[in-house]
């Protein structure tokens, strides 16, 4: 799944997952299933990442081939946040590894700075509010405690005003890659659609839903 920051990526993945029955897979998740297997790639990783070292997109690509070839994803597997730029996405087309869809979650800047600027968060319980959508009883309070709610940095709308412009340099690019690829028509490419994320939450997953089950 590809999309900005605050386009709704996390609830559409837990539908997907839900819906399907097949694992979410993240980069983090595949690092430490691997530390944790003890398999030559995550002793590999592991002492990369306690030295402070990058973990290269190839050995990256390497865990994504060990990661699904685990019983939990034989009838498939939604990668999350993976590959975030085209380097790592032909990467993954060289070692083989098939994907079949690419869903790009669509929603304009000024969407997301209004979701995400708009949210307040209680400190102590984690208890998320939103100004507009989901405002509490009183103002700036949370419902339960009374005490105040902070806005997170990452929400501030400089913070994702910035986190956006890291979107579209590193990450938008892979929308236009995929793309590319699928007007092609080749076999090995993924069926590439485009979502409005700016609609009724039913309607999106609808959509979501049309796309996998063609």
């Amino acid at each position: 799944m590809l999309g900005p920051p605050g386009a709704g990526k996390g609830t559409q993945a837990r539908y997907i997952v839900d819906y399907f029955g097949i694992p979410q897979i993240s980069t983090g998740d595949m690092l430490r299933t691997a530390v944790k297997a003890g398999t030559d790639l995550g002793l590999r990783v592991q002492d990369i990442m306690t030295s402070g070292g990058l973990v290269s997109d190839q050995i990256i690509v390497e865990l994504v081939k060990e990661r699904i070839a685990l019983p939990d994803c034989v009838n498939g597997f939604l990668f999350d946040g993976f590959p975030r730029t085209i380097p790592q996405a032909r990467a993954m087309l060289e070692a083989g590894v098939d994907i079949q869809y690419v869903i790009e979650i669509s929603v304009n800047d000024d969407e997301v700075v209004t979701r995400l600027g708009g949210r307040r968060v209680h400190e102590r319980s984690g208890r998320n509010y939103h100004v507009i959508y989901n405002p509490p009883k009183i103002e700036g309070l949370d419902d339960e405690t009374g005490e105040r709610l902070i806005q997170r940095e990452d929400d501030r709308e400089d913070t994702v005003r910035n986190r956006l412009k890291v979107y579209r340099q590193q990450t938008k690019p892979l929308v236009a890659f995929y793309k590319g690829f699928a007007s092609e028509g080749s076999g090995i490419v993924p069926c590439f659609a485009s979502v409005d994320g700016s609609g009724n939450l039913d309607f999106i997953q609808c959509k979501i839903r049309e796309v996998l089950l063609r």
